[in-house]
């Protein structure tokens, strides 16, 4: 069996099943949701599992109490196929008055049908998890601490032992557990096989609406073209015409892409809105990312030589791995990603929000004399921001592909993915 890597997820679900009676796991396939639940669940009922299914499934109708009975916490794995499951955890919650009682997965939202059904709130807690940070493949020494970033202002200095080479190499590799270790044939093959899986059955089967196969295959690769942007639905509309029919509508569009972020394919990133000294005027698209930057390289079809070779687009693909790796810190340390940019274009690639209203302000650069130009941006965002409505910013950082971590003589902390660790 194949080492079990710690996962940052881990320590939220540890800090859920303390705090509450049911804890539910929300992410994309393949990100290793069950494999995580199941380093914390005493029993454990697989939804999926062909010998059962069926019996599981009707009995999810007519007795779901009989499911739930098992050592604790029990793991319901991919409970949304029997989404009454819902109310009959919710309700066991209750009625056994514990905390650490369930753990649920789930790859999908469920269709409609729960919307007569309680939202849990107070019995069972939501996290998300997503594909591996490069700190949990260990790609990343983690040797400047993002939780240490937020707590004190003093200098860093480490060194990364990521080449721009291998840099390309993790961007198509992915953080999919199963790519973790392989050769690169193998490794990259994974993210191929996901965006099939995606076209060919993930996207019909989470709410029941047939896709076409070539029309999802084109919106991936609008999608893709447009990542760490704020392009407009009807500007992908237009993009995917020119692979499409005309008659192709901004609601069929918009239906696509709705269930892409139901099964966690697609996670935009939205816009931040602090408090500012003067009125400007803020925009609020999201910025186009996927859960994972290899999901975009599969739907156009590249591999790290590509990106080698047109490092402008590599950096966009950059940003959605940082992204991804950001997000995946915040979640454990109670906080949220945003980004920022306002009628000026003054913008912020990340905002990292914590629940007690400490916040750090990120741009992303691959490297070079864009190093100089993020951080003015960063200087110039925090002289805007209104500190007597709103906290000072924890920290200034640019986050890079580049060699060595280290504190600018103005304050801005460069810190190459290769050293970020929570």
């Amino acid at each position: 069996m194949k080492e079990y890597l710690p996962r940052i997820a881990d320590i939220v679900l540890s800090d859920g099943l303390e705090a509450k009676g049911a804890v539910l796991i929300e992410g994309p396939k393949w990100c290793g949701k069950t494999t995580t639940a199941l380093q914390k669940a005493k029993s454990v009922v697989y939804m999926q599992d062909p010998l059962d299914k069926e019996q599981n499934l009707a009995l999810a109708e007519l007795n779901p109490l009989q499911l739930l009975k098992g050592k604790t916490p029990r793991l319901i794995d991919e409970w949304q196929l029997a989404p009454k499951l819902w109310d009959a955890i919710r309700f066991d919650v209750d009625k056994r008055d514990e905390f650490n009682q369930f753990i649920l997965t789930g790859s999908f939202v469920p269709a409609d049908d729960m919307s007569n059904s309680h939202s849990g709130t107070g019995r069972i807690t939501r996290m998300t998890m997503r594909p591996m940070s490069l700190f949990e493949s260990k790609d990343s020494d983690g040797s400047v601490s993002l939780r240490s970033l937020f707590g004190s202002k003093n200098e860093i200095s480490a060194d990364s032992n990521i080449s721009i080479e291998e840099l390309a190499f993790l961007i198509c590799r992915g953080g999919w557990p199963k790519a973790i270790g392989q050769s690169q044939r193998v490794a990259l093959q994974q993210a191929f096989d996901y965006v099939d899986s995606i076209v060919n059955k993930d996207a019909s089967r989470v709410d029941g609406i047939a896709k076409d196969p070539q029309r999802m295959k084109n919106l991936l690769h609008s999608y893709s073209r447009f990542i760490a942007s704020d392009a407009k639905i009807t500007t992908i509309r237009d993009d995917m015409v020119a692979n499409d029919v005309d008659t192709l509508d901004y609601n069929t569009v918009y239906t696509y892409i709705s269930a892409l972020k139901k099964i966690f394919v697609v996670e935009d990133l939205p816009a931040w809105n602090p408090k500012l000294r003067s009125k400007t005027a803020i925009r609020t698209t999201d910025t186009r990312h996927f859960t994972d930057p290899s999901i975009a390289t599969a739907s156009l079809g590249i591999g790290p030589q590509d990106l080698l070779d047109d490092l402008q687009t590599m950096g966009l693909f950059f940003e959605n791995l940082c992204i991804r790796d950001l997000r995946v810190f915040a979640e454990a340390l109670d906080g949220n990603v945003y980004h920022y940019r306002d009628k000026t274009d003054l913008e912020c690639d990340a905002v990292i929000h914590l629940r007690n209203g400490s916040f750090g302000l990120v741009e992303v650069k691959l490297g070079g004399s864009a190093i100089d130009t993020a951080a003015g941006n960063l200087l110039k965002l925090q002289e805007r921001l209104d500190t007597n409505r709103m906290k000072h910013p924890s920290f200034l950082m640019i986050l890079t592909g580049t060699k060595y971590a280290y504190t600018r003589k103005d304050g801005v902390h460069v810190v190459p993915i290769g050293c970020l660790g929570l």
